[in-house]
C-alpha cells in the first residue's frame, strides 16, 4: 500500500492494508462483542473485552465506542503504525 500526500508525493510504502474502517465501524456497531479486536489480532485482548462486557452487562462497550471513533479519526498511515505494527491494543 501506498501512502500519498496532498501533493501526490508517495510519502510511505507499506505491505500492510489498513483495517482502520473495518475496525472503527465495528467497533462502534458490535463494539461490545470485541470483534475489532479480533480483526486486528488481538486475540487475548478481545477475549478479555469479551469477559468484560459480561460482566458489566455491555457498559465496558463504551471503550469500544471510544476506540472506534479514535480509529476513525487517525490517518491509514497513523492506524498502521499504532495498531498493526506497534500493536497497541488498547486505546
Amino acid at each position: 500500500m501506498e501512502i500519498i500526500d496532498e501533493n501526490g508525493k508517495v510519502i510511505q510504502k507499506s505491505n500492510e492494508e489498513s483495517k482502520r474502517i473495518v475496525a472503527g465501524v465495528l467497533a462502534i456497531v458490535l463494539g461490545g462483542f470485541a470483534v475489532h479486536k479480533f480483526i486486528l489480532g488481538y486475540t487475548k485482548t478481545g477475549i478479555i473485552q469479551l469477559i468484560l462486557t459480561f460482566a458489566t452487562c455491555g457498559i465496558v462497550g463504551i471503550i469500544s465506542l471510544i476506540e472506534g471513533i479514535i480509529y476513525l479519526t487517525k490517518s491509514d498511515e497513523e492506524f498502521i503504525n499504532t495498531y498493526q505494527t506497534n500493536k497497541k491494543e488498547w486505546f
